[in-house]
């Protein structure tokens, strides 16, 4: 047996060593810091509403190279831009609820803008908190009630305001001066760098009202695209052949938008006074000096507008470029934002450990069929752009083909924290499609859509479908029986309806038995398919004709799709 002699000196600083290698000197060290603590990654979800992925250049749509998003490029560039990434019903509550627990909206309760949503279910941030995450969420809730799950929030007042927004923080309820979209994007920023413990790693949800309706651009932005001439879509004038719900929707840009409110239309030359304006608390909310230089900015504009005196399809073409200036004037301030997040992370070091998403809660219509807003499951509003970077794992620039959705999104993080999946959720872990070659697998034949929002806003039915990787089965039910089947293939912009075309007989044969198959996985109940008594229907229509200032006795049978 080996003997050891030391002297006091030498076995203090022994003890001293050893004490530093393990930790002993820290107790709380030990607590917090677990194996493996330092690689789980940090994220940082950035979503907006209602953003088109044709105003997103990473797409490459046309009206997104005259009007580019370099700073969302940058996720895209660094990392992953999925290409068939859906949402499961296209409205702003209903998605959000989705992408907080992972299932279908007739599961977790949430189907419908109005509806509340029940906080106390199992969801995405307490999950990441038992696992030891920090859960933050700045910005657009509107899911009513309180957040829970998160060790801070400050949410917008229900749909919030672009400017000098209502914020509600624990019991308070606080005005604060600025650009929804600068003031969001600080509130993220601050909360990494003082409100976190930088300790444990952290997820982060910095969620934008913008570019949602009323598309109000900062004062800096309010004329920056003035002299582009964006492209109108070919169907810009869609007559909505074998579409009926597309006949009877109240959501065309040249028909069903208020003229004041979301065109800022003024009522006479020379007059800063608003047209139809339903929604007075928008603009009436802005401070002298902001009012004055908007005001400054649109009447010019307006003026030239008065003095063209245009008509029929003139006028149409106008009222899709001002809806199109304005609001790739909101995205503008978005990318600002996105950019100075990404600068932030990189200045503190963060980047390379720190998973930065980018997508929004639904698709968006830029003039394409004629309309605007979402709803409907025809590709612009089905379709949610997606960017994810993580450098430790995600190779840069790879493009993802796989049918995903915003039902995947809470088991992806989970999947990358090193956390359990309950099985509860129904979606499905996009991290093998990131890490390993995206094209080898197989990983959905088709995704299942279900929208419920009728009657309501722009009167779009319920419906529900699948969508393949070539064709898509739409059933629009309530007040009306109809199908609709599409071959993307060979009709991208869904125009051609053949749902009764001999030679696909078979395709919808198929297209049947699939749909069946996934209503069945995802356990959809005849519940789901509960119509709306005709009165309120038709009284829905005639509180939106007075909403518009119109005869209130027009239905949507007699509108006639066509300019002329």
């Amino acid at each position: 047996m080996h003997k050891y002699h030391f002297s006091s000196t030498s076995l203090i600083l022994l003890l001293i060593s050893i004490s530093i290698f393990t930790g002993c000197g820290d107790k709380k060290e030990i607590e917090t810091k677990k194996p493996g603590d330092q690689k789980r990654p940090n994220i940082v979800f950035i979503m907006t509403d209602d953003h088109a992925a044709q105003a997103i250049s990473a797409y490459g749509h046309p009206v997104s190279q005259l009007a580019p998003t370099p700073n969302i490029d940058r996720i895209a560039n660094n990392g992953a831009r999925f290409l068939n990434n859906f949402c499961t019903n296209s409205i702003c509550g209903p998605s959000r609820a989705v992408i907080l627990t992972g299932k279908f909206s007739h599961i977790n309760g949430f189907r419908m803008n109005g509806e509340t949503f029940d906080g106390s279910q199992p969801t995405l941030p307490k999950f990441l908190k038992e696992a030891g995450y920090q859960t933050a969420i700045v910005g657009k809730w509107h899911l009513h009630g309180r957040p829970q799950g998160f060790d801070y929030w400050n949410i917008l007042n229900d749909q919030g305001n672009y400017y000098n927004p209502q914020f509600i923080n624990e019991k308070d309820t606080t005005i604060v001066n600025g650009y929804a979209t600068d003031i969001i994007t600080d509130m993220g920023i601050e909360w990494i760098d003082s409100k976190r413990k930088k300790d444990e790693p952290f997820f982060l949800m910095v969620h934008h009202k913008a570019p949602h309706r009323n598309w109000m651009p900062p004062l800096r932005h309010i004329n920056t695209y003035d002299s582009i001439n964006f492209p109108l879509p070919d169907s810009y004038f869609s007559k909505h052949k074998g579409q009926v719900a597309s006949q009877q929707q109240l959501q065309t840009i040249y028909e069903d938008m208020y003229d004041g409110h979301d065109l800022k239309l003024s009522v006479a030359k020379g007059s800063d006074s608003l047209r139809i304006n339903p929604w007075t608390s928008d603009f009436d909310r802005m401070t002298d000096e902001q009012r004055q230089a908007w005001n400054n900015g649109y009447r010019p504009k307006n003026d030239a507008f008065h003095d063209a005196n245009l008509k029929g399809r003139e006028l149409a073409k106008w009222k899709g470029q001002r809806y199109l200036r304005d609001y790739m004037g909101t995205v503008k301030a978005v990318d600002e934002g996105v950019g100075k997040i990404l600068d932030y992370l990189e200045k503190k070091g963060l980047t390379e450990n720190t998973i930065i998403v980018y997508t929004t809660d639904q698709g968006f219509y830029l003039g394409e069929k004629g309309f605007f807003d979402k709803r409907f499951m025809y590709e612009e509003s089905l379709a949610m752009p997606l960017l994810i970077q993580y450098p430790n794992a995600i190779q840069k620039g790879i493009t993802i083909d796989a049918l995903t959705q915003n039902l995947d999104f809470a088991p992806t993080f989970l999947d990358f924290a090193g956390a359990r999946i309950p099985e509860a959720m129904q979606g499905k872990s996009l991290k093998p499609l990131l890490t390993s070659n995206p094209s080898s697998e197989k990983f959905r034949n088709a995704v299942y859509y279900h929208y419920y929002d009728f009657p309501a806003f722009h009167m779009v039915k319920r419906h529900y479908g699948i969508r393949t990787d070539r064709y898509k089965l739409i059933h629009f039910y309530d007040d009306i029986d109809e199908w609709e089947l599409y071959d993307l293939k060979e009709d991208p912009k869904e125009e051609n309806n053949l749902y009764n075309d001999p030679e696909y007989a078979s395709i919808q044969k198929e297209l049947h038995a699939e749909l069946n198959k996934l209503q069945e996985k995802y356990e959809v109940t005849e519940k789901e398919f509960q119509t709306t008594p005709k009165e309120k229907v038709e009284q829905a229509y005639r509180n939106f004709a007075r909403l518009a200032g119109e005869d209130p006795d027009t239905y949507p049978e007699e509108k006639s799709n066509e300019v002329n």
